[in-house]
């Protein structure tokens, strides 16, 4: 059974909306969040530049891309997190350094990437 609300255009501009909420609050209060932004940014054209097909670009650029996504979902497991206790507690804080796992998964994924595509 669907949930009650908004549907069709409504529910995706009301969707835009959060996203667009949820894209300043990351900016406004992740530092990490503006840094990675501020990679793509710089190495978006080096990408552009560089990158021989396509499937280059969208490697070199997706790969950034990622970190973005993943950075943003850490950032949602910290504002939990903390929102439910400021007290130091052992999962809290395995749930916060598996969210920091999986961003430096996702940056490491970005160097393999650019030295396979850079060396290859």
């Amino acid at each position: 059974m669907p949930k009650p609300g908004k549907t069709g255009i409504a529910r995706i501009v009301d969707a835009a909306g959060y996203s667009w909420k949820g894209f300043r609050a990351a900016f406004k209060h992740e530092a990490a969040f503006r840094q990675e932004l501020a990679l793509l940014f710089i190495l978006s054209p080096v990408a552009l530049w560089l990158g021989d097909s396509g499937i280059e670009y969208a490697l070199l650029i997706g790969s950034m891309l990622l970190v973005l996504m993943v950075e943003l979902l850490n950032s949602a497991v910290e504002t939990v997190v903390d929102r439910i206790s400021n007290e130091h507690h052992q999962l809290a804080g395995r749930a916060k350094d598996i969210g920091s796992a999986a961003v430096f998964v996702a940056l490491a994924n970005v160097v393999i990437i650019w030295l396979f595509i850079l060396l290859g």
